[in-house]
């Protein structure tokens, strides 16, 4: 990677048979960028959303440069438990790595469009690839607390236009895509360190409170394997931009509508923390592709 190229040159990743146009951040992600830059941030190859209970992850890159979000004059402040509001700009292996430390949800406020700026200012930074993290409800009666899902689709429930400032990138499909190959790596990589994980869809509705019975049981109906309130504005946003995305959920408590019991934010808080292995063994196994490095069992 190098640090003197234009940082906030960016170029949708090309579709097969054509170029790519469109699809790029906001002025004001590209502005944004640029004081990370000035105040001793970097370009990224990868990037990171780290949610609920898993921004202590960041605390493991190298020669790391940390910004409160709200000083890059682009993303809000969230009020929510275990989302500190920063970036985290460092290394990896030799690879850059830039790691928001939380995000915005709309239960607290704040706008469509707000909920997708933490994509834009990685974008901006030049992550082409992107780990979207967020911690959710189980629905499957099999399921266990700790248990990590690679998501391969979602529900939405809200239906905003989480999009609707961008236009998409020449090539690149409007509707949200996951990445078949980066969720086999994610995988990989969590049977590595002996994580429990599986693929699933994922159900986002608008919180803040937690779902009914009822609700659990209309969401397994449907085809839901776990259930939060987050990610797919970013996600949707991802794509219409051309970038790589695989996501990344904990499940943080079960729902059993036939025995609920109480969990609160705190409790979400340790148990995703607690699954940060398996997390950080993904984030792992993207540098090592970004740096065309082959992966072994130690690393």
């Amino acid at each position: 990677m190098d640090d003197a190229m234009t940082f906030y040159d960016f170029r949708p990743r090309a579709a097969k048979g054509g170029g790519c146009r469109g699809g790029a951040p906001r002025a004001g992600a590209v502005a944004a960028a640029e004081r990370v830059v000035a105040a001793g941030g970097r370009r990224a190859a990868i990037g990171v959303v780290l949610g609920t209970g898993l921004g202590g992850l960041a605390d493991r890159l190298g020669a790391a440069s940390v910004m409160p979000g709200h000083e890059t004059g682009w993303l809000a402040r969230s009020s929510a438990t275990g989302h500190a509001g920063r970036l985290v700009c460092g290394l990896l292996y030799g690879v850059p790595v830039a790691m928001l430390q939380g995000r915005v949800h709309g239960y607290e406020g704040f706008s469509p469009e707000t909920l997708s700026r933490g994509v834009e200012l990685l974008a901006a930074l030049g992550v082409r690839t992107i780990l979207l993290t967020n911690a959710s409800g189980g629905l499957r009666p099999d399921m266990r607390s700790g248990e990590l899902v690679v998501v391969t689709d979602h529900l939405d429930f809200v239906r905003r236009p989480w999009d609707a400032a961008l236009e998409p990138a020449e090539g690149v499909a409007p509707t949200p895509g996951y990445e078949p190959g980066l969720a086999d790596l994610a995988l990989e990589a969590t049977r590595r360190v002996d994580a429990v994980a599986r693929r699933g869809v994922y159900a986002f509705l608008s919180g803040p409170s937690y779902e009914t019975r009822a609700e659990y049981r209309m969401l397994r109906r449907f085809g839901a394997d776990v259930v939060g309130m987050s990610t797919v504005p970013e996600v949707v946003v991802a794509g219409r931009m051309g970038l790589e995305t695989v996501v990344c959920s904990v499940v943080t408590n079960v729902a059993r509508p036939d025995a609920p019991s109480l969990t609160d934010a705190e409790d979400v808080c340790r148990m995703a923390a607690a699954a940060g292995e398996g997390v950080w063994a993904i984030v792992e196994a993207l540098v090592h592709r970004a740096a065309g490095r082959p992966r072994c069992g130690s690393c």
